[in-house]
């Protein structure tokens, strides 16, 4: 056996996580002690309760769940270990293997254990509400009726296993070979070769020059692996039309509401808001960006140009931490000390490598363990934001893991509250401290970009998915229609200003949430607006405002976004609701504005 540390060749100065909390290598006894125990659990469990799941009394079935519960945390574990190894090592062929051979037995094993949630969708409703009189049985009830919000669209018990069956060989390995194909892509400029983290950082070059040849060099490469791309998007497109015409949903987007539970309206009103917003928000915001750079037209290669006088200021890895953990302790000393692990320990991959994943996440992994954050960490200004953004994810999922396996998983619509609250609170730490008009003046172009980014940006992506979901239906999409459809939504989203050449219209091809999780992408700009409300009650002194707040992280999964946001006095099922949201960024366009400069 050997003892691995998961990141040896991270740089010295930056830190790169252990994977040993979850388990010391992959030919290790504990992994395959594991393994082997979580297998026979499954089959116990099936021999107990398959069959058997509606004779059940109260305290059965709270067993029952318990049972259930301690086979999905050590699944969880074992699959967090393999998905982490391969996040930073997405090129190494044996890790790739690794993580298919784990993924492919995981998945023979919770087989064995899918009768149980098919069964309970089967049970009356007065059968459910007899087992919930069972106080161990009643814990579990958010986690019950998010089960059996589905059984309206459940297949007969064949079915369900069968696409249980082939999810290794189905939508799970198209997510692998785009993941690979991106992650052994290489980018040549100035003689090197970039990775896609490197290629993208010169899109915000001070000098423009740079900034159109990497725009130039990345849509080039794009190009050459479109084929691969597009097929990619055309087959899991496909295979999502045939699984929900089959499971009878409305629309494209209806599973993810679901599964987020919030209502089809809602994320209806808050798409409309933006996009209504778009000429008050980012037309307006990236007319004045091109005044400042003396440009009559932007080319999409502008958009993240840094504004004249931008020292292209850089914040060393211990600054960034100081930073971020200095305005998390201001607004609470408790979030503070939940966050402080991450740095203690070897929790966090920073540095950015060939091979890598690009972009940045946290991975919950499982209550029994903690968190872990990736980072392509470049020292920019915008790189102290990601790493606010990710650990208040990993504060999140700290908070919510007494929770249990089953109910500490949020929604997606409020996995980002805590990410994005967090992302503010460093913003406007960092903001305060500025005095000097100019400085004051990138600050804020550089937060409205992000907010744009993330409101805007996001459902210009949710449109793009809506609509080349709604025309596969037709037919498979060559690129040039995807690229069609990307530039349409793109001139709506960005305005007249932007001059889009031909080069653009590959980019749709890199965004990961098309592939991995689809619809997904609204999430972000139902939280930036969420957390913009909610920052305006923090700045109003609402009382207990911080201790109510970590109580809602420690929820988890346990209660809807209507009760969590009602002890603020806000309601997102309000139609007025996501106008003040995006008044917030409205008002920092004209907070920048008013900057005299």
């Amino acid at each position: 056996m050997s003892v691995e540390k998961s990141n040896p060749s991270a740089p010295s100065d930056l830190p790169g996580w252990d994977l040993r909390d979850l388990y010391p290598a992959p030919d290790s006894p504990e992994f395959l002690r594991d393994f082997d125990r979580v297998e026979a659990a499954a089959a116990a469990f099936a021999a107990a309760f398959a069959g058997k799941v509606d004779a059940l009394d109260g305290p059965g079935f709270a067993k029952a769940i318990a049972d259930y519960e301690g086979i999905a945390d050590i699944l969880g574990r074992i699959l967090s270990y393999a998905q982490l190894r391969h996040a930073i090592t997405v090129t190494d062929p044996e890790v790739a293997r690794f993580q298919q051979n784990v993924s492919e037995r995981a998945t023979t094993i919770s087989q064995k254990t899918l009768f149980f949630t098919l069964e309970i969708n089967r049970v009356p409703d007065a059968r459910i509400a007899q087992w919930l009189t069972d106080p161990a049985a009643a814990r579990y009830e958010p986690w019950i009726r998010q089960v059996r919000a589905f059984r309206d669209y459940q297949l007969s018990d064949e079915a369900e296993n069968l696409l249980h069956e082939r999810e290794v060989v189905g939508r799970s390995s198209w997510n692998r070979l785009f993941d690979e194909t991106l992650a052994a892509m290489r980018f040549p400029f100035g003689g090197d070769e970039l990775t896609m983290t490197e290629a993208f950082d010169k899109l915000s070059d001070p000098a423009r020059a740079v900034r159109s040849h990497a725009g130039g060099v990345i849509a080039q490469v794009l190009r050459d692996n479109s084929r691969v791309l597009s097929l990619v998007t055309n087959v899991l497109a496909k295979e999502k039309q045939l699984d929900d015409d089959r499971r009878g949903y409305a629309r494209p987007v209806s599973s993810r509401n679901l599964a987020n539970q919030v209502e089809d309206e809602v994320v209806d009103a808050l798409a409309a808001a933006v996009k209504a917003a778009f000429p008050r928000i980012s037309h307006r915001y990236y007319a004045l960006k091109a005044k400042w750079l003396g440009l009559e037209k932007l080319a999409h290669t502008d958009r993240n140009a840094p504004l004249p006088g931008d020292d292209g200021r850089r914040f060393a890895w211990g600054q960034a931490v100081d930073t971020v953990m200095d305005a998390y302790g201001a607004f609470s000393p408790a979030m503070a000390e939940v966050a402080k692990p991450f740095f203690e320990n070897s929790w966090i991959d920073v540095p950015v490598r060939p091979g890598k994943a690009s972009g940045a996440f946290a991975h919950p992994t499982v209550p029994s363990a903690h968190p872990y954050l990736m980072l392509n960490y470049l020292g920019r200004t915008r790189d102290v934001m990601t790493l606010a953004h990710e650990l208040g994810h990993g504060v999140h999922q700290r908070l919510a893991a007494a929770q249990g396996t089953l109910l500490s998983d949020t929604p997606l619509t409020l996995a980002e509250t805590a990410s994005v609250f967090g992302e503010m609170l460093t913003f406007r730490s960092v903001l305060d401290a500025t005095v000097e008009p100019k400085a004051r003046r990138i600050l804020l172009s550089g937060k409205i970009e992000d907010m744009i980014n993330t409101v805007v940006r996001q459902i210009a992506f949710h449109e793009f998915e809506t609509r080349v979901h709604a025309e596969r239906r037709s037919g498979e999409l060559p690129a040039e229609r995807l690229g069609e459809i990307w530039i349409d939504v793109q001139r709506e989203s960005l305005g007249p200003v932007f001059d889009f050449d031909d080069d653009y219209r590959v980019y749709w091809s890199y965004i990961p949430h098309f592939i991995h999780v689809p619809f997904y992408v609204y999430a972000y700009a139902f939280g930036d607006c969420l957390v913009n409300a909610l920052y305006g009650v923090y700045q109003t002194g609402h009382p207990g405002f911080a201790d109510k707040y970590l109580d809602m992280l420690r929820a988890g999964g346990t209660k809807t976004h209507r009760e969590l946001l009602a002890p603020f006095g806000l309601n997102a099922a309000d139609p007025g609701f996501w106008t003040i949201g995006l008044d917030v960024v409205s008002g920092l366009i004209d907070e920048l504005e008013a900057l005299e400069v």
